[in-house]
């Protein structure tokens, strides 16, 4: 038996729906209702012909995540006290690395690059996506993804229940349903204080309900929240996820592939290829400059 202590979880990533790319840069298409209004005419009236809002065309560059590894000859057929062949060991772990690494830029990236020579190619995370719903320190400035700019830091300010309130209202009124609110370690503290925090208790199962020291569950004013203590985002940062909004799209699976040969041991490669699609970034919200 071998016991691991590192974190496997990959909340976003396993949260939103899957589909397949076909192209290093995957192109979809957003459009969003005119505001609602008392619409009324005359009876007998000539109808004048609107003109027709063009849906928006947007997309984001696919990003190849590796990891390497070698075994000696002698590492594979030795004892190894808990597994039988070292290979595959390596290969289970990496892919669980793998989809670390994956969570890690899906949530954090802030812009997408293109591929060229000695350059990786980029897909930008939802820290780069989210850009009409957003409550920011001074000085701070939202990403624009349709300029592939970057959000800026602004001066950082102690994070309050008024700013969530903020967040989830604007997400609201633009159409979104929010339901994760994914919170760094260093921020969940103070989240837990929040008046909106349901009453701590969890009823598994049927089973008799169970005291926690921890919140799951934040009812708001514009929406019930999953709170989601994330592991692979920025201490400063807060998110508000809608998860039906979002994609992870696959150009290349994950595949483990054999190198050259070179000596007394086996050489491998696992890698895949993947991006992010964000099908309506307004419908999701971010809380930045945060500080506990």
């Amino acid at each position: 038996m071998i016991y691991r202590i590192s974190p496997e979880e990959t909340p976003f990533v396993s949260a939103i729906s899957k589909g397949a790319a076909s192209s290093v840069f995957p192109e979809w298409q957003t459009d969003a209702l005119g505001a609602a209004a008392n619409n009324k005419v005359e009876q007998g009236n000539n109808a004048t012909i609107a003109a027709t809002t063009p849906t928006k065309r947007v997309g984001n560059r696919t990003q190849i995540s590796e990891k390497t590894f070698s075994v000696t000859g002698t590492q594979e057929v030795v004892d190894k006290a808990g597994r039988k062949s070292e290979v595959a060991y390596q290969k289970a772990k990496k892919m669980l690395e793998l989809k670390r690494d994956i969570e890690f830029a899906a949530i954090n990236n802030t812009t997408a690059v293109t591929a060229a020579s000695g350059v990786a190619p980029q897909a930008r995370g939802i820290a780069g996506w989210l850009a009409t719903n957003n409550n920011l320190g001074a000085t701070g400035v939202a990403p624009n993804p349709d300029t592939n700019t970057a959000p800026t830091d602004g001066t950082l300010r102690s994070f309050t229940e008024a700013m969530l309130k903020d967040v989830g209202q604007k997400c609201w009124e633009q159409g979104g349903d929010p339901s994760l609110l994914f919170v760094p370690a260093a921020l969940r503290a103070t989240f837990s204080g929040f008046t909106g925090v349901a009453q701590k208790t969890n009823d598994v199962k049927s089973k008799a309900a169970t005291t926690v020291a921890t919140a799951d569950i934040y009812v708001g004013d514009f929406g019930t929240y999953t709170v989601v203590n994330s592991r692979h985002q920025r201490a400063r940062d807060v998110f508000l996820i809608d998860p039906k909004r979002w994609k992870l799209l696959t150009l290349r699976g994950m595949k483990a592939t054999p190198l050259a040969k070179t000596g007394d041991a086996d050489n491998w490669m696992i890698n895949t290829e993947w991006t992010l699609q964000s099908n309506q970034e307004a419908a999701s919200g971010a809380i930045r400059d945060l500080q506990p």
